[in-house]
C-alpha cells in the first residue's frame, strides 16, 4: 500500500506504474480524478502522464475518460510469442550447439531489427554481439536476412525505407544489393553473414517459417571467423529450423 507521502522519492518510472495498476478488471473507463486518487498522486502529475501514454498509444481516450491502450495489448502479443518459442526451441537449440560446438541464437523480427530471445553459449572464444532482449539490424545479420527472406513484400520496404546502418566495411547499405541476396537465401533455405554486423564474426542461419509460409522467427549458428565454416554448419542451421517450423505449427492447430 502507497502511503500518502511515498512521492517524495520514486522515479518517473514508478509513477507511470502507478497510473496503470490504478486501472482494475472490471474498469469501464477512469477519469483524471480517479485515476489520481487511486494512484495516490497529484492531479497535475497524471493529467501529464496520461497526456504522454495517450500519445503512445499506451492509453486511450474517449472524452474525459481514459482506457488502457491498444499498445500495450499489442506488446502482450509480442511477450506471449518469444515465451513459446523458447519452450520449443530449446531442446533443438542444445543439439545444434552440440552437434556444431558453436553459439546458437534464436531471434524474431521487430519491423528493421532482429530481435534476440534466446542464446545457448558453444565456443568459448566467441562473445556475441547482443544480449538476450537485444536488438540488430535485421540487414546486417544472417538471423534478420533469413526472416525477410520469407516476409511479405512490404515488411522487406519497411524493414528497409529508412536506409540501411553500416555497422562494418563489410555491411550491405545498398537496399538493391540487399533484394538481390534475400532472392538467393530463400533458394538456399539459409543465410549467411561473415563481419557484417560485427568484425571477426560470422553466422548462418534458418528461418522457422510458420502456417503459409511466412517467418515466425530464425535460429542461427555464431562464431568465429576463423572457428566456422559455413559450409560444414548450414545443413544443420536449416535441419533445425525446419524441425523447429513443424513443432510450432503442429502446435498451432
Amino acid at each position: 500500500m502507497r502511503t500518502a507521502n511515498w512521492t517524495d522519492s520514486v522515479s518517473v518510472l514508478d509513477r507511470v506504474t502507478a497510473v496503470f495498476d490504478a486501472f482494475g478488471e472490471q474498469d469501464e473507463g477512469l477519469g483524471v480524478s480517479e485515476l489520481a486518487r487511486r494512484a495516490n498522486l497529484p492531479k497535475s502529475t497524471v493529467s501529464r502522464i496520461a497526456t504522454d501514454l495517450v500519445a503512445q498509444r499506451f492509453l486511450d481516450r474517449d472524452g474525459d475518460l481514459l482506457y488502457l491502450g491498444v499498445r500495450l495489448f499489442e506488446l502482450g502479443q509480442t511477450v506471449e510469442l518469444p515465451r513459446r518459442l523458447r519452450q520449443r526451441a530449446l531442446p533443438v537449440m542444445k543439439e545444434l550447439r552440440d552437434v556444431t560446438h558453436q553459439t546458437v541464437h534464436l531471434a524474431v523480427l521487430d519491423e528493421s531489427d532482429v530481435v534476440v530471445v534466446a542464446v545457448m553459449r558453444g565456443e568459448p572464444a566467441f562473445r556475441p554481439p547482443v544480449r538476450i532482449g537485444g536488438r540488430l539490424p535485421a540487414h546486417a545479420t544472417a538471423l534478420g536476412k533469413a526472416m525477410l527472406a520469407y516476409s511479405p513484400h512490404d515488411a522487406v520496404v519497411r524493414a528497409t525505407s529508412c536506409g540501411l546502418q553500416r555497422r562494418t566495411a563489410h555491411t550491405i547499405t545498398e537496399p538493391p544489393t540487399l533484394l538481390r541476396q534475400l532472392v538467393d537465401i530463400r533458394a538456399l533455405g539459409f543465410a549467411v553473414e561473415r563481419e557484417e554486423c560485427a568484425l571477426e564474426l560470422t553466422c548462418i542461419a534458418s528461418a522457422i517459417l510458420g502456417h503459409g509460409g511466412l517467418p515466425t522467427a530464425a535460429i542461427s549458428v555464431a562464431g568465429t571467423v576463423g572457428g566456422l565454416v559455413p559450409d560444414r554448419v548450414a545443413p544443420a542451421v536449416r535441419a533445425a529450423a525446419a524441425t523447429l517450423s513443424r513443432r510450432l505449427m503442429a502446435s498451432d492447430s
